[in-house]
């Protein structure tokens, strides 16, 4: 079968890996989210969110939980744009119906709506070794099975060699920092799926994160009781403009000013959107960013300004 040579893809993370195999040019589509490489910005859109974004964290969890409740898509699919598109490989994930449009959408527009044969290829990585590995299938997917080995081990190189420089600050157990990513501020949720991973490989350890499963909610006896040395606020698809805004919701509570955390001053935001919440190649970046927070005595603030920064220092 001919490499394709129209490609949509409906997740960022996927664009991103498109991108890094050096695909990019044949990308014909995208979702409303992907925006990196900056130049994919050039392609028609085809996915619109139904719920407004710029609503507070609590109203935006009502509305999606509403949707879902009601069996309705979070996500609204272009379909006669897709049809003008005409692509013959379609990238997204069965991850989350929350993050993106959902795989049965996705199929049954093709379905309706494509007059061609078409490839799915759909993600749904629950730790770093999937991400690496969803990297190889869309590799494969392209035509470039070579291309996918080589990014899929440089990316794995890259995360050895951070992970043995923050270890040098202590290995498992007793000295390492305990951290509590948090995903969304109202309700409060935790990070999971590769979140606790990236985190053991910086040197810290999850207090709260679920390894391998979605973000669990939690409560905010549980964050008083587990009482981290590090928070790090990442809420699920926001910048850190919008972070700087919703981590307001925290300090409002009469609980906060007495975690270790806040008392020590090592409440740091980090931009979600662009890093932790898109598994693909810049989780490794994630990883730098975490151990620049965690350890900032062996790793220089690159990312400092652009990927986190400390709470209130703005």
């Amino acid at each position: 079968m001919a490499a394709p040579q129209r490609i949509v893809s409906l997740i960022p993370s996927a664009t991103e890996i498109v991108a890094a195999l050096g695909a990019g040019n044949r990308l014909v589509g995208r979702s409303h989210e992907c925006d990196y490489p900056p130049d994919v910005t050039r392609l028609p859109v085809l996915t619109a969110p139904r719920v407004p974004l710029h609503g507070s964290a609590a109203s935006i969890d009502r509305e999606v939980r509403a949707l879902l409740e009601n069996a309705l898509a979070v996500y609204r699919l272009d379909t006669a744009l897709l049809r003008e598109l005409a692509p013959d490989l379609i990238v997204t994930q069965a991850q989350c119906d929350v993050c993106a449009v959902s795989l049965a959408d996705v199929q049954a527009a093709a379905r309706a709506w494509l007059d061609h044969e078409v490839a799915i290829v759909s993600l749904e990585p629950k730790g770093l070794g999937a991400v690496w590995a969803d990297v190889e299938t869309v590799g494969a997917a392209l035509g470039q099975p070579e291309a996918g080995r080589a990014v899929a081990a440089d990316l794995q190189a890259r995360t050895v060699a951070i992970a043995a420089r923050a270890g040098g600050a202590g290995g498992a157990g007793d000295g390492r920092a305990t951290v509590a990513c948090i995903e969304w501020v109202e309700p409060l949720m935790t990070g999971g799926l590769w979140m606790p991973e990236l985190v053991a490989l910086a040197g810290g350890t999850d207090v709260l994160g679920a390894p391998g499963g979605p973000a669990p909610r939690i409560e905010w006896a549980d964050l008083v009781s587990a009482d981290p040395d590090i928070i790090v606020v990442m809420p699920c698809g926001f910048d850190l403009r919008r972070t700087r805004a919703d981590v307001q919701v925290l300090a409002a509570r009469a609980e906060w000013t007495d975690l270790e955390a806040v008392r020590t001053g090592r409440v740091y935001l980090a931009d979600g959107n662009q890093y932790f919440n898109r598994p693909g190649p810049r989780l490794v970046e994630s990883l730098e960013i975490l151990g620049e927070i965690i350890h900032p005595h062996l790793f220089p603030p690159v990312h400092r300004g652009t990927g986190w920064e400390l709470a209130g220092s703005r």
